[in-house]
C-alpha cells in the first residue's frame, strides 16, 4: 500500500513543502476526517504493534499515575533512550496493548498517541515527511495521502 502512496507523493510534497498551498490544512482535516468516518484503529492498531511513541515527561507522569507508579519506576520498567535521546518503551508491540487492540490506558496515553498519525495537524506542511513515513504503518495515513494526491490542484 504504502509503496503505491509514495509514487507520486515525494514530488508532489516536495512541491508543498517549498510553497505550501493556503489551503493545504484544509485539505489534509478535511481527508482525514473523510478517512475516519470509515476506518476503525481498533481494528488495525499496526501502530501500536509496530512503533514506539516518543514519551514527554508529561507522558510518564500520567501513565505512571494511571497505573499508581512512581514516575521513576515507570521509566525503569517501561522506557529506553533511542538513538535520538528521546523516551521510548522498550518493547514493541506497546506493553499496554491488549489482545483486543484496546489501550490498558487510554484515558493516560501519551501525546503522540492522541495525535496519530498527525494527519489533521495544523501547519501539515511540516509534517509531509513524518506523514509519507507513516503510510507505511496507518492505513489512515496512507488514504489521507491517497485523497490529497487526487486533489493536488489545492491552492
Amino acid at each position: 500500500m504504502a509503496d503505491k502512496a509514495l509514487s507520486g507523493s515525494k514530488l508532489l510534497f516536495g512541491k508543498w513543502k517549498k510553497k505550501p498551498p493556503r489551503k493545504l490544512d484544509d485539505a489534509a482535516k478535511n481527508a482525514h476526517d473523510e478517512v475516519f468516518e470509515e476506518l476503525d484503529c481498533l481494528k488495525c492498531a499496526n501502530c501500536c504493534k509496530s512503533i514506539s511513541p516518543v514519551i514527554t515527561y508529561k507522558d510518564m507522569e500520567r501513565m505512571a499515575g494511571a497505573l499508581r507508579m512512581r514516575p521513576s519506576d515507570f521509566m525503569e520498567k517501561y522506557l529506553r533512550q533511542d538513538e535520538d535521546n528521546d523516551f521510548v518503551f522498550i518493547q514493541t508491540p506497546c506493553p499496554f496493548l491488549m489482545r483486543d487492540n484496546y489501550c490498558q490506558v487510554y484515558d493516560s496515553r501519551p501525546k503522540a498517541c492522541r495525535e496519530y498519525p498527525h494527519t489533521d495537524r495544523i501547519r501539515f506542511y511540516q509534517i509531509l515527511d513524518l506523514t509519507l513515513k507513516n503510510t507505511f504503518v496507518c492505513p489512515a495515513a496512507y488514504h489521507v495521502v491517497e485523497i490529497l494526491k487526487r486533489n493536488s490542484d489545492i491552492k
